[in-house]
This record gives structure tokens, sequence and C-alpha cells, in this order.
């Protein structure tokens, strides 16, 4: 089972680094206009994603000028400031309400997510959206079922992909 969860999630990575690159590198200059002006990067995560703001904000290598996003915070927003969305799934109604107050305020954001029913109307909602492809699960179960949703995994590599970008993109600018 370890072999297979290992050997599928490797999958899902790759499938992510090959199909996201163009948004990925669309994503990471849209976050680096907030850090080359006097804004800051707004992250909503909820929930499982939680670890991807507190590794943003908290972990070995923070990512400068970064702040939660929530319902309370959007009013702090300023046309300097860019958002990114992180979530499990497309249909996640917290992640639409805060994605449909960034777009009425004219806050450029990315959404990352797994596609679902509603992806489409997320394409004309966010500047850059990010596919997780992690809507199944790895393993399969006994019972036919699969188990072993790599959500979290998946979102970190997107934001350490980012992050690598967007360092990048700085140095260049300096």
């Amino acid at each position: 089972m370890e072999k297979i969860f290992t050997t599928q999630l490797i999958g899902k990575l790759k499938k992510i680094e090959e199909q996201e690159q163009e948004a990925v590198e669309d994503g990471a200059r849209l976050l680096s206009q907030a850090l080359v002006g006097d804004g800051n990067i707004y992250i909503y995560a909820q929930n499982e994603m939680a670890g991807v703001f507190y590794t943003s904000a908290f972990g070995q290598e923070p990512l400068q000028r970064v702040k939660r996003l929530t319902d309370e915070t959007v009013d702090d927003l300023s046309p300097a400031d860019r958002g990114i969305l992180f979530s499990r799934t497309a249909e996640d109604e917290g992640m639409l309400r805060i994605a449909h107050m960034l777009r009425n305020k004219q806050i450029p954001f990315i959404i990352v997510c797994s596609p679902g029913e509603k992806t489409q109307d997320l394409d004309e909602l966010a500047d850059v959206i990010i596919r997780l492809h992690s809507e199944k699960g790895l393993v399969p179960s006994l019972n036919g079922e699969k188990t072993g949703y790599p959500d979290t995994i998946a979102a970190l590599f997107v934001y350490h992909h980012l992050k690598l970008l967007i360092e990048e993109m700085m140095e260049d600018y300096e």
C-alpha cells in the first residue's frame, strides 16, 4: 500500500508540474506585483489547507509580507495587495465567497484547488487558477473505493513552486 501511495503521489506531483507550469508562473508574477509595490500577499487556507498558510507565515523560510485572508480581513485589502486562495475543491463555499469579495474589490487573486462542477465559474472569477488534480484518492481499498487524498501535499507543492519563482523574480527585480 505504501509503495502504491508513493508512486501515485509522485505521479500527481509530476502532473501538476507538467500541466500547471504556465499557471504557476502566471501566479508567481501576479503575487510578485504586491511585493514589488507596497502590497501584501493575503492567503486564504481553511481546514486541511491551513498548513499552507502556516508554512508561508511561520515556516523555515517564510514568504515576505504574507497575511491571513478571512471574511474579516477582506476589507483591509488595498489595490496593491494580492490574494491566493487554497481549497480542496472548487465547491468550497467559503473560498467562493472570498473570491467574489476580492473580485468586487478588484483585487487580483489566484485560486488553487482541485477541479469540480464549479471550475468553469472560477475561470471567470479568478485571475489565475492552478489545479491540484487530487479529486480522487490514490490507493484502492479492499471495498474498491480509493483512499489517500493528497490535497494538502499537492497544495504545499504548488506553494513552494510559487515561492521559488517569486524569489527568483524578486532577485531579478532588485
